[in-house]
C-alpha cells in the first residue's frame, strides 16, 4: 500500500475554463457547387453570413502539483485562452479573419480543431485534454486531438 504523500503526488485532475465570444461565419465549401452548399448548409449558407455567441470550454489534464495543489493556475489558463481564442476570434468574421478557414469550412467541429491546435502550441505537451465549442445552447462540438 502506498503512503498518502506518494499517492497525492500521482493524482491527476482535469480543470476547465469557460470563455464566450461572438463571431460570424458562413458555412460554405469551395469543393461543392452553390446548389450543393445551399442544400447541405441551408440558411447557414447565407452569402452575408450569420453570427453566434459561442461558448468554449478548454479542459486541461495533469498531475496535481504537490506544492501548489494545482494542475495550472486558472489565471495562467485564462491568459492562454485570451491570447489564442479571444484575440483571434472575438468579434471576427471567421471566414475572412482566420486564415485556417480560407480552406476549411467554419463549422463548430473545425473551430474546435483550430482552437485545439492554437492552444496546444502554448501549453506543456500532453496537457490539453479537450476543447468543446457550443455554437448554440443545444449544439456543441468536442475535439480531443484525435
Amino acid at each position: 500500500m502506498m503512503d498518502r504523500g506518494h499517492y497525492a503526488n500521482e493524482r491527476v485532475a482535469y480543470i476547465t475554463r469557460v470563455q464566450s465570444f461572438s463571431a460570424c461565419h458562413r458555412l460554405h465549401s469551395q469543393s461543392l457547387s452553390d446548389d450543393e452548399n445551399k442544400r447541405i448548409f441551408g440558411k447557414c449558407n447565407n452569402p452575408n453570413g450569420h453570427g453566434h455567441n459561442y461558448k468554449v470550454e478548454v479542459t486541461l489534464r495533469g498531475k496535481i502539483n504537490q506544492i501548489t495543489g494545482m494542475v495550472m493556475n486558472f489565471a495562467d489558463m485564462q491568459l492562454h485562452i485570451e491570447e489564442t481564442v479571444m484575440k483571434s476570434l472575438d468579434h471576427k468574421n471567421l471566414d475572412l479573419d482566420v486564415a485556417y478557414f480560407a480552406n476549411n469550412v467554419s463549422t463548430s467541429e473545425n473551430l474546435a480543431v483550430w482552437i485545439w491546435d492554437s492552444m496546444a502550441t502554448r501549453l506543456p505537451p500532453c496537457m490539453l485534454y479537450e476543447v468543446k465549442v457550443y455554437e448554440t445552447e443545444r449544439s456543441a462540438a468536442m475535439y480531443r486531438g484525435e
